[in-house]
């Protein structure tokens, strides 16, 4: 599994990145008390429009970005349940990292919702630090950047 390539994904894998995110985030749903804003995406759309990468054959991991003129927006990450602990999610984040240096962007910027306790222990492992916690609609989000070197 480590040295699966992460690519672009097309619209034959919009039906994994649906399934693939929602095992990824049903779990949270108790917990945060709503449905968690990446499984209500319109992952057809994201597909279309260049913004997903996908891992494994049947995808297993999967991130969703969005690029910006100051920096490069991770919008979701997800990894199958199935997959924890295989190191996807590392090298997903690895990818997001390389994949802003090749548009020439120095910052990364990412939420997760503050319930998402796990979350917060994984991003500054990765170099993410807290930029702020600000509540958006239903969402209690705790935000993060990571300067690029």
């Amino acid at each position: 599994m480590e040295r699966e390539q992460i690519r672009q994904a097309v619209t034959a894998d919009v039906l994994a990145v649906t399934a693939v995110t929602d095992a990824a985030y049903h779990p949270y749903i108790e917990r945060i008390g709503v449905v968690p804003q990446p499984m209500e995406a319109d992952h057809a759309a994201n597909v279309a429009g260049g913004k997903v990468f996908v891992t494994g054959e049947p995808v297993v991991g999967l991130v969703v970005l969005e690029v910006f003129a100051d920096h490069l927006f991770l919008d979701s990450i997800a990894v199958h349940p199935d997959a924890h602990g295989s190191g996807v999610g590392r090298r997903l984040l690895r990818f997001v990292d390389a994949r802003a240096r090749a548009l020439g962007l120095s910052e990364i910027r990412l939420y997760t919702n503050a319930m998402m306790r796990e979350n917060q222990q994984i991003y500054p492992k990765y170099g993410y630090e807290v930029v702020e916690r600000r509540v958006d609609g239903p969402y209690d989000r705790v935000h993060y950047r990571k300067r690029l070197l």
